[in-house]
């Protein structure tokens, strides 16, 4: 192969993969304003495991919070989605401050609590009740008809529960529903990272 043609293959495998970049983020924008996506996302890195014993939801300083990098971290994620054409958002999000941190640094729009995305992981017998309570909250936003992505914030017991997924601090999944706000299929976006 001579030297010209190693030049326009590179040049054909390099324009194909910006052309493909595209597709996926028009499709992330795109699926958020269809009435059947929501984009479920784990807080970010909040260090530790768990919370500690006594804490109590109103007050951050008694729970496991974001670190710096978690705060970077959900700054970056951010970013991320604004790449993505995802500039405003209806954003929700657990009760938990690590989770309230991450919507807020996400910097999408008003930060809503939703009760349904409050962990269960201190109680998994909780995990069918708050999965069903989850079902109906996304089942009632997408009813709105609005084309404002809905983005929620919550935790890994409870996006497992509800995609059979285990993600990592800050990842995203895409979840398609059906009428009911029952899961059908995702794809996961992992977190960028700062």
């Amino acid at each position: 192969m001579s030297q010209f043609s190693r030049i326009i293959a590179m040049i054909i495998f390099m324009v194909s993969n910006l052309l493909l970049m595209q597709q996926a983020k028009a499709s992330l924008a795109n699926d958020l304003q269809d009435g059947q996506h929501v984009l479920l996302m784990r807080h970010a890195d909040a260090p530790g495991y768990g919370d500690p014993a006594g804490y109590v939801i109103s007050q951050c300083s008694t729970q496991r919070n974001l670190g710096d990098y978690g705060k970077k971290q959900s700054k970056a994620i951010g970013e991320w989605l604004n790449n993505q054409g995802i500039i405003s958002a209806q954003v929700f999000s657990s009760p938990w401050c690590r989770c309230l941190d991450t919507a807020a640094l996400l910097n999408k729009g008003l930060v809503k609590i939703e009760l349904s995305l409050g962990s269960f992981f201190d109680d998994m017998s909780l995990e069918k009740k708050k999965t069903k309570e989850l079902e109906l909250f996304i089942k009632n936003i997408l009813s709105k008809q609005s084309k404002t992505p809905t983005i929620l914030v919550t935790h890994h017991v409870n996006i497992q529960a509800f995609t059979g997924k285990i993600v990592d601090v800050g990842d995203m999944v895409l979840v398609k529903v059906n009428k009911n706000g029952e899961y059908l299929s995702h794809t996961i976006y992992p977190s960028p990272r700062p």
